[in-house]
């Protein structure tokens, strides 16, 4: 058999794992890096000016910064995601069924590991908490080491960029689109938008905010009406104040905090070695009789060599 021994990049073609060949993706992550990193956004209406894919696109450039800095392998991203129950309804907006997206998420690390992968970072531009959490500890369950985020609450700028905490179609979102991909955006059809919301917003934690004591995290409750209903312009927010610098900081900031992260667990697990240290495909039921691999002792605690 032939094996491929010219590369545009280290060891690999592309950051992406669907334009390298599987032989390629299979020696990558067996000699160079075991670390993917899964990308999640959703088709979803982001007010005139904003693509409908802007959570996707957004999800997948700031994978590729945290790529290029780390050589974590990115795992091709759906287009689509779950959503929040007042998402539902909205014209423009595709969402998936939480069981779907759930199931789909697992299969995408399954099959991955197949390949030889053994670190998982999901990275999500998109509310989808709903489906993610669940989504991450059922791989825990089998034995996958899975991380998921979303990346405006990893990065908390908390209004040290933006004037503005961060919504929807907004401040934040339209500065990532204007820094990432300029010529999908059209800024000149941007205006305000506001939800009215069933309760006093000091109640939720803003995205990308910190939190203080008496406060909700904003997906853990039914706070709004369907958008179809609360939104006039499909935007919350004000996209007018939006700009490419405070763009280029946001994305440049958090892949900085993705990388610091995936450098931490590329120290301190090397190629091949799972940090969980099993495989549990059984699930459920079969928790208690987990049996651990040769780089782990009997209580899963790691083999320093």
């Amino acid at each position: 058999m032939k094996k491929q021994t010219n590369f545009k990049l280290d060891r690999r073609d592309s950051l992406w794992f669907e334009e390298n060949s599987a032989h390629v993706n299979i020696a990558y992550a067996k000699d160079v890096c075991d670390v993917a990193i899964l990308p999640i956004g959703s088709i979803e209406q982001h007010g005139a000016h904003c693509p409908c894919a802007m959570d996707t696109y957004n999800a997948m450039g700031i994978a590729e910064k945290v790529a290029e800095k780390t050589g974590a392998m990115i795992l091709p991203c759906p287009m689509y995601g779950s959503h929040p129950h007042h998402h539902w309804g909205m014209p423009g907006t595709i969402p998936l069924t939480y069981e779907t997206h759930i199931g789909l998420l697992k299969d995408i690390v399954r099959g991955a590991a197949n390949a030889g992968f053994n670190k998982f970072v999901i990275i999500s531009a998109h509310g989808q908490v709903s489906s993610t959490i669940v989504a991450v500890h059922e791989l825990g369950i089998e034995g996958f080491f899975t991380i998921s985020s979303t990346w405006y609450d990893f990065l908390r700028d908390d209004k040290t960029v933006l004037n503005n905490y961060m919504w929807h179609a907004d401040e934040a979102e339209s500065s990532v689109g204007l820094y990432l991909y300029p010529d999908k955006m059209n800024m000149d059809l941007a205006e305000e938008g506001a939800c009215e919301g069933l309760t006093d917003s000091k109640w939720k934690i803003a995205p990308g905010e910190l939190s203080k004591a008496g406060q909700f995290y904003h997906f853990e409750g039914t706070f709004a009406q369907p958008e179809k209903d609360d939104l006039v312009n499909g935007v919350i927010g004000r996209p007018e104040e939006a700009t490419t610098e405070k763009g280029e900081a946001l994305v440049n900031g958090v892949a900085n905090y993705y990388s610091e992260f995936i450098e931490e667990i590329k120290s301190k697990y090397d190629i091949g070695v799972n940090p969980l240290g099993f495989r549990n495909p059984l699930g459920y039921n079969n928790t208690h009789n987990i049996q651990y691999d040769k780089d782990h002792d009997e209580n899963g605690k790691l083999i320093r060599k």
